[in-house]
């Protein structure tokens, strides 16, 4: 320590003076210190108030400059060294410097300004503001094969790139270009994930976004997902997720999904089908998220079904149906779903035995796989009535839904089991779906879905039961009667805050009902005939018209009655 105290001593008083030579030794004595005693240098440093000295060395003599950097940037490495350093003003002093055609300088430079302003968003900001991106993009362009000073850069960029203020001017720049030519001439798995967590941060800026596709990220990262697919180290599954995460959120913007698709032949798409059956369930899910954004189009949609996606989705589903990967099966039945939009693909994926396929699904017991199971069976159904013909009929189906109708713990559920039911009888319009819906003791479940809080599924409830009563009141008059259908409907009509097609739908269904002796003994009884006189002078003019055709035949009804 006493070296080091002469060291500081002549750098303060003396340094002026002094001669380049003698400059140099004692910032590499200070360099020394810094290895032997990091924590007794740095206190002794502080002492010292070296720092200030530091300052002006670095406007000075350019090695004299590039050695004061080096001292510099060893000293940040201590956590207790970075508010010193920022009291010093060395910050506003060092980002010229990043100007400089020495490597060595540039360096130094960008490591002492990486250390004081790492987790300090003000400084950060200030950095941006200073115009420092340019200087970064600037480097990696100008010295792409100076690996030391490549990765300080990306470190750097990964530190900013978090702010707003950055991606605005990574986005005025040929940063997409430098970061794919990167990634695409490194194999060592520390360099991918710094240029992976870049480019996955700089992803969510769709400007970027598309730069990244453009400049053919999509090729790199392709690339390294074939690399590391037959590994299992850790640190490769590492760059394997974040590849993958990365893949993900270029798909995310509509342009760049555009883009990557390429009409089927991009090269995310073709790589799918190998994703779908690796061994790794990073890389399945990953094909399977792909398919689903892919299919937010419907002419991908089309596209994938002709080209067989489908069944390569089912292959994959069937091998995680028992002890399976919940968020691999969600991916995969969201594509599905996604991918059966499009009526024409409704009609192939139901002739290709898709509905049966997925009903392997029917004995999972995680909720997100219930849930995406329901909702893709019932974009299936949608206008097909053949197929809701025979599914309505399913008694295997039919008992697992009334099973999810009852669940009180997953509402999500309990509302597309019930929503799955009124979409069997509204698209088959069978007798033969009303009875068996009606035997499995679902129609229960349908009255108490009128009443939802969700005025879609109200309406989805009030047409289906309309439709049963219509197709055959008398197998399922009981079943109302029991769950008190004429109140609920009663209650619906009486309630302000229900919705002018929920009033609608719910006089269309009481009309019906009144076919029923039963039930019109029930309407008479509850008192709606004076519900419906007020709904006559209703704001809506179908719920008004509607409800004097009720009316119509209550009264019809009854002087027939009489007579």
């Amino acid at each position: 320590m006493e070296s080091l105290n002469l060291h500081l001593e002549h750098l303060k008083f003396g340094g002026g003076d002094a001669k380049e030579d003698q400059i140099i030794e004692s910032l590499s004595g200070i360099l020394q210190a810094l290895t032997e005693n990091k924590l007794r240098t740095c206190s002794l440093l502080i002492e010292s108030d070296v720092l200030r000295t530091l300052a002006r060395l670095l406007q000075s003599d350019p090695l004299c400059a590039v050695k004061a950097a080096q001292v510099l940037a060893e000293i940040a490495k201590n956590e207790e060294m970075k508010i010193p350093c920022i009291d010093a003003g060395l910050v506003p002093i060092l980002i010229p410097l990043l100007d400089s055609r020495d490597q060595e300088m540039l360096l130094h430079v960008g490591r002492a300004i990486g250390r004081i302003c790492y987790d300090n968003n003000d400084l950060q900001e200030q950095l941006v503001r200073a115009e420092v991106i340019s200087f970064l993009v600037r480097i990696m362009s100008d010295y792409p094969d100076n690996e030391p000073l490549v990765r300080v850069n990306l470190l750097a960029l990964s530190n900013l790139a978090d702010l707003d203020a950055a991606k605005e001017a990574l986005s005025k720049t040929r940063i997409a270009e430098h970061l794919v030519h990167q990634l695409h001439r490194t194999n060592y798995h520390e360099k991918v994930e710094i240029i992976l967590e870049v480019l996955q941060t700089l992803a969510e800026n769709d400007t970027l976004k598309l730069q990244l596709v453009e400049a053919g990220i999509q090729e790199a990262v392709a690339e390294i997902l074939k690399r590391l697919q037959e590994s299992s180290k850790p640190e490769d599954m590492c760059s394997l997720k974040a590849a993958s995460d990365l893949i993900v959120s270029l798909l995310l913007g509509d342009e760049s999904m555009q883009q990557l698709f390429a009409e089927g032949k991009g090269a995310i798409y073709q790589n799918i089908g190998i994703w779908l059956t690796s061994k790794h369930t990073q890389l399945q899910l990953t094909g399977a998220l792909a398919i689903a954004n892919f299919a937010r189009n419907d002419s991908n949609c089309v596209r994938m079904v002709q080209l067989g996606v489908v069944h390569q989705l089912l292959d994959l589903l069937e091998h995680h149906v028992e002890n399976g990967d919940v968020s691999v099966q969600h991916a995969a039945l969201s594509a599905l779903r996604n991918l059966a939009i499009p009526v024409a693909n409704k009609v192939q994926m139901l002739d290709e035995g898709v509905a049966k396929r997925i009903q392997m699904l029917l004995r999972s017991d995680m909720p997100p796989v219930q849930f995406k199971l329901l909702g893709t069976l019932r974009m299936l159904m949608d206008g097909q009535a053949d197929a809701a013909e025979e599914l309505g009929q399913d008694l295997m189906l039919l008992h697992r839904l009334v099973q999810w109708c009852d669940s009180k713990d997953h509402a999500g559920v309990c509302g597309e089991a019930n929503r799955l039911l009124a979409s069997l009888i509204r698209h088959s319009r069978s007798q033969e779906v009303v009875k068996a819906i009606q035997e499995a003791g679902a129609m229960k479940h349908l009255v108490c879905m009128a009443t939802s809080e969700h005025a879609i599924m109200q309406n989805e409830a009030l047409i289906a039961l309309a439709i049963a009563s219509a197709i055959n009141l008398e197998i399922v008059k009981e079943e109302f009667k029991e769950a008190s259908l004429v109140q609920n409907i009663h209650k619906l009509l009486q309630d302000e805050s229900t919705g002018p097609e929920v009033k609608y739908n719910s006089i269309g269904l009481l009309c019906s009902l009144l076919n029923s002796g039963d039930l019109r003994q029930e309407a008479e009884g509850d008192e709606i005939k004076e519900t419906l006189e007020k709904l006559c002078g209703h704001i809506n003019e179908n719920v008004a018209k509607q409800a004097l055709m009720a009316l119509h035949i209550l009264n019809g009804e009854q002087s027939l009655f009489e007579q």
